[in-house]
């Protein structure tokens, strides 16, 4: 026996899909294999079935949430669990009606109207340092406007639209059929018009008709200080115009943040790496670092700090995206131990150890190896980096 498919795969939609594309898959279907449709073809009809139970529970956020943890079984429970239902929906009715903007029964649904456009998306990739600072970018993409030459009209200049001859102008197409039950009456959108009412007799060169074109846009985004990998901002009315007078749909960037060379991000704190001298974590040091805003704070590393401890500087984080308070910045120091040392250094270290006692100490005496020239350079030296915020443009 055949097992039943996954609810997702009946639709044709990702198990990560918004309510809006489930929504959109449905209709696409349910059109296709309506039984009034598909008169007489009794796997059409067990396909609508299908594609209805699928949307039915995937269009539920409680029914879709135990139907990902749990299956068709649905979440167990002392009865037995769950099945799907239509809640009062009746699948050869209501959607019946939804379609075709029918009359049943002396009901009726109105002609086509204004169509709200499609959102749009848009990657947006910044460095770290302006996630922290908030910035203003100019992005450039490609969307559909209104046609520059009809302005939305969809007709060529110098003309205009006609009453359509298949439906009178009403946008509608009345049939009535006899049936056991007595006679019925059906109303359908004029396949002719669309629903409209009105024809094009000579479309517009620009957009064939349609109205709308694509057209290149530019739209200044704003990001806030505090955004993080995965924020969306919306941009209302940014997205594709509508048709016959709609509303534009908006425009969602989402926020890609680049990793840091030095800064790795944990919530709202920062951590960062910080390589000190045997002698500085010993005795204690105060160092001077460079945060991500680039302000200089310092680094107080008391005597007898360990390699790996962590030191925290209050405030010198990322900003709350909530819009108050910021993160701190945590140090990780780590004892950089020399690969080469001086005669004199040898020396030093050779008496420290013979003071604590350490067995072995000495070791090698006389037989150092190859011994350059002193170093100058700071320990602290190799901890460096470029605190400029980048500001290279879109990745």
């Amino acid at each position: 026996m055949t097992s039943p498919r996954d609810y997702y795969e009946v639709l044709g939609v990702d198990r990560d899909a918004d309510e809006a594309e489930i929504k959109k898959a449905y209709w696409n279907l349910a059109r296709k294999y309506h039984p009034d449709v598909n008169p007489g073809d009794t796997d059409a009809e067990a396909k609508f079935k299908e594609i209805n139970e699928a949307y039915e529970v995937l269009s539920d956020p409680e029914k879709r949430r135990r139907y990902d943890l749990y299956g068709r079984n649905g979440q167990a429970s002392a009865d037995g669990g769950w099945s799907p239902d239509f809640g009062g929906f009746d699948p050869f009715g209501g959607i019946f009606e939804a379609f075709f903007g029918d009359t049943v029964f002396g009901r009726q649904r109105t002609t086509a109207g204004p169509v709200r456009g499609d959102d749009l998306r848009y990657t947006l990739t910044i460095d770290l340092a302006e996630a922290a600072s908030g910035t203003t970018r100019t992005i450039e993409f490609t969307r559909v406007g209104i046609c520059r030459q009809c302005y939305g009209h969809g007709t060529a200049p110098g003309t205009s639209r006609m009453k359509c001859p298949e439906c009178g102008g009403t946008g509608r197409v009345q049939s009535v059929s006899s049936t056991p039950f007595g006679m019925f009456t059906r109303v359908t959108t004029c396949s002719r018009c669309g629903g409209d009412g009105t024809i094009i007799e000579k479309p517009c060169p620009g957009c064939g008709g349609s109205g709308r074109q694509k057209e290149p846009a530019q739209v200044e985004v704003t990001v806030p200080p505090g955004v993080d990998t995965g924020a969306k901002l919306r941009l209302r009315g940014e997205g594709d115009a509508g048709l016959r007078g709609g509303s534009s749909g908006d425009l969602f960037v989402e926020i890609i943040v680049r990793p840091h060379d030095a800064f790795v991000r944990d919530g709202d704190d920062l951590r960062v790496k910080v390589p000190i001298s045997f002698p500085q974590a010993a005795l204690g040091a105060e160092l001077e670092l460079t945060a991500i805003d680039g302000s200089r704070v310092t680094l107080k590393v008391k005597p007898g700090t360990q390699s790996g401890q962590e030191i925290r500087i209050k405030g010198k984080g990322m900003p709350s995206l909530r819009g108050y308070g910021r993160g701190d910045l945590v140090a990780e120091v780590a004892v950089v131990i020399p690969t080469s040392l001086s005669r004199r250094e040898r020396e030093l270290l050779e008496e420290l150890a013979a003071l604590q006692g350490d067995s072995g100490a000495g070791i090698g005496k006389g037989k150092a190896g190859k011994r350059g020239k002193k170093s100058k350079r700071s320990p602290f030296d190799v901890f460096k980096w470029n605190s400029d915020a980048r500001s290279d443009g879109m990745a």
